[in-house]
């Protein structure tokens, strides 16, 4: 098994209530009955007042680098993908559970 996590920096002038991010965020609701690769799906909004503390999170379960892959080559996985790298940049971490 494979826990994929993925953290993501707002860019400068970008807000969690700006449309663009919403429209990110949406765009990550319901991934899990889309990809059937992803066997846990966890989302949200950041609710730390650090400084060094990231705006969104990602937390998923994959069952090996087949179905990661598969998970992020999916449609809907790009396009949301592409939704966030125009407004923030993110940090990644995949490791073996």
């Amino acid at each position: 098994m494979i826990r994929h996590l993925v953290l993501f920096k707002l860019n400068e002038g970008i807000a969690k209530d700006d449309e663009r991010a919403l429209a990110a965020a949406k765009g990550f609701e319901g991934l899990d009955q889309q990809i059937p690769e992803l066997l846990e799906w966890q989302i949200g909004w950041n609710i730390s007042p650090r400084d060094v503390a990231y705006d969104f999170a990602l937390n998923s379960l994959v069952a090996d680098a087949a179905a990661l892959e598969a998970y992020a080559t999916h449609p809907a996985h790009v396009v949301v993908a592409k939704q966030w790298r125009e407004i923030a940049t993110l940090v990644v971490a995949d490791f073996e559970v």
